[in-house]
């Protein structure tokens, strides 16, 4: 699949600062007007670094010195870079949901890149949906690129303890709730569990995207579990920047990176390391980004693949940056070789097996081998059955044993606000034994699919020690979540789904080995329900959201627009250039 090296003539670039006339007169007296000689950009490779800082972006706060080490990366191997903000998705601000933009991003940057003169990309990512984001709009972009992900934060503190961001949060929330935590304690929690720059340190969707940005082959070996703060991890900036340059000279385009086999080890490498749920919505979308026909069966599929990463919430004690000290994704894949198509080529030119070769585990409590894993089956689980006839997920290997199988009442709320208002409620006619339901919190009715679902535990259930039970909605949850969480209800209940027809009373039954979820009701029932059900308003009327609303696919098929996706219509062409 190795193509021709190129020429400065072959230079994208050359096709605005090249041409003799007119057009070519403006883009150069323009580009000089910036301070810029001939000598930067003749014969140069131009670089695009799409960067994803803001000031309200935590995860990224690093980015704003981190793009001058990308930069000096380009120089260093004869390139000139160019950096492009682009929109900055903070996953704690961004109200009701980043899930509602991760499109948008995405479109961002296959614009940005197809519309500047630019020959490929550095692309700076790191929280929750800027990975899929900045990968999707690349690789429908179709220019040589390569991912530098932010790296996770360092531990958390407290009170000598060990800290996990989301993981603990959830836990000791529970506790406040319950009364065994104190305000000061809660403020302590709060100074000590988010001390660096970097994305989340458990293994939630930052972590998990960032890993399978590398398993795919888009990033450097061992880039994607360097911590934040590491010197590594400015080291890693410059040789990405370096070794982009080669990669434009060589042709090197996510077409030849992203294939069906780089696809199935980043599913089969996202098992192992006890992903987030979230990352079957974006391998999808990505996948298909890439005329690559992913779904939830081939999830299904990788299930055999163990949980051999101690790291929280599957694991029960260590965090990414001991995961990165113990080997890191290199020496993870290694443990697990035999499951991996090793020919797969990444961006530094090299296959899979050439560059896990030499990796080592340097602690076995942190990285397991296969027959000492943490959780023998996959982390993932997609259930199928009359509730969820398009699927949904679970993480069976963050959630109590004992709920695996588990049937019992429906207690249905409408709306995260319902839920939220009646959860705490000391009145609330709910036992452990019963099945709590969000429902319109999917793509569309969420809007956006929110991560509301890991639905907190009835207070009264909290003060009685129950720490978790099942709970089903057509939300996400965050990947830093855990327990009995069936999510991603397809079809949403704000589109008819069967999961709008429940009522509070109806038994379910749930077998996560058997992949069955069931609502134990007479199917004449059901088809009088729906016969009486009344589609909701819409929710926009204008705007991007119009737009969102029109277009967005349900969550098996990776919540992109219609539009977006390879199989819409042909490629969009090169810019005119007037």
């Amino acid at each position: 699949m190795s193509s021709p090296r190129k020429t400065p003539a072959d230079l994208r670039s050359a096709r605005w600062f090249a041409p003799d006339d007119l057009r070519g007169f403006g883009h150069r007296s323009r580009f000089m007007q910036m301070g810029y000689a001939p000598e930067d950009w003749k014969g140069k490779p131009v670089v695009a670094v799409i960067n994803t800082w803001s000031d309200i972006n935590p995860c990224h706060a690093h980015f704003k010195q981190r793009v001058e080490d990308i930069k000096r990366g380009i120089l260093q191997a004869g390139g000139l870079p160019l950096e492009l903000p682009a929109l900055s998705l903070a996953e704690q601000y961004v109200k009701p949901t980043t899930m509602l933009y991760r499109n948008m991003l995405a479109m961002d940057v296959e614009e940005l890149l197809r519309s500047h003169p630019v020959d490929g990309a550095v692309l700076m990512g790191g929280c929750d949906k800027t990975t899929p984001a900045l990968l999707m709009g690349a690789t429908s972009a179709g220019l040589p690129c390569i991912y530098v992900p932010a790296g996770p934060m360092l531990r958390g503190n407290w009170k000598g303890k060990i800290l996990g961001s989301g993981s603990d949060a959830w836990k000791f929330w529970d506790e406040r709730r319950a009364g065994n935590i104190s305000d000061q304690d809660w403020f302590n929690i709060e100074t000590g569990i988010a001390r660096s720059d970097g994305h989340c340190m458990t293994m939630g969707t930052a972590s998990t995207m960032t890993a399978i940005a590398e398993a795919i082959g888009m990033t450097l070996p061992g880039a994607s579990s360097i911590p934040a703060a590491d010197a590594n991890h400015i080291r890693m900036c410059a040789e990405s920047g370096r070794r982009i340059v080669e990669m434009i000279w060589e042709d090197l385009t996510p077409a030849k990176i992203q294939t069906r086999a780089a696809f199935e080890n980043a599913i089969r490498v996202a098992m192992a390391m006890g992903c987030s749920t979230n990352a079957i919505i974006h391998v999808i979308a990505q996948a298909r980004r890439a005329g690559v026909e992913i779904g939830l069966d081939d999830f299904e599929a990788a299930a055999h693949v163990p949980v051999i990463a101690n790291v929280r919430p599957s694991g029960e004690q260590y965090l990414m940056e001991d995961f990165y000290y113990a080997g890191g994704l290199p020496a993870l894949m290694r443990q697990m070789q035999q499951h991996l198509k090793l020919d797969a080529v990444t961006v530094n030119g090299k296959s899979v097996g050439e560059n896990i070769a030499r990796a080592k585990v340097y602690n076995d409590d942190v990285i397991r081998s296969l027959d000492n894993p943490v959780y023998a089956a996959g982390a993932l689980a997609v259930l199928k059955g009359n509730l969820a006839p398009d699927g949904c997920v679970i993480k069976p290997s963050a959630c109590a044993p004992h709920l695996r199988k588990h049937r019992g009442p429906a207690l249905v709320f409408d709306d995260y606000p319902s839920m939220k208002a009646a959860i705490d409620r000391d009145d609330l006619d709910v036992t452990a034994d019963h099945v709590l339901i969000l429902r319109n919190a999917g793509p569309q009715g969420g809007p956006g699919m929110p991560e509301w679902g890991m639905l907190p535990i009835p207070k009264k259930l909290v003060k009685q020690g129950v720490r978790d039970m099942v709970r089903i909605s057509d939300a996400r949850m965050s990947g830093t979540s855990y327990g009995a969480c069936i999510l991603h209800v397809a079809p949403e209940a704000y589109i008819g789904g069967p999961l709008a027809l429940v009522r509070t009373g109806d038994i379910i039954s749930v077998d996560v080995e058997a992949r069955s979820i069931m609502l134990d009701v007479p199917e004449a029932e059901l088809a009088a329900r729906r016969k009486a059900w009344v589609p909701p308003q819409p929710r926009f009327e204008r705007g991007y959201g119009w737009m969102f609303s029109r277009h967005i696919r349900q969550a098996n098929d990776g919540c992109d627009f219609d539009f977006l996706q390879t199989s819409f219509g042909a490629p969009t062409g090169e810019p005119a250039i007037f």
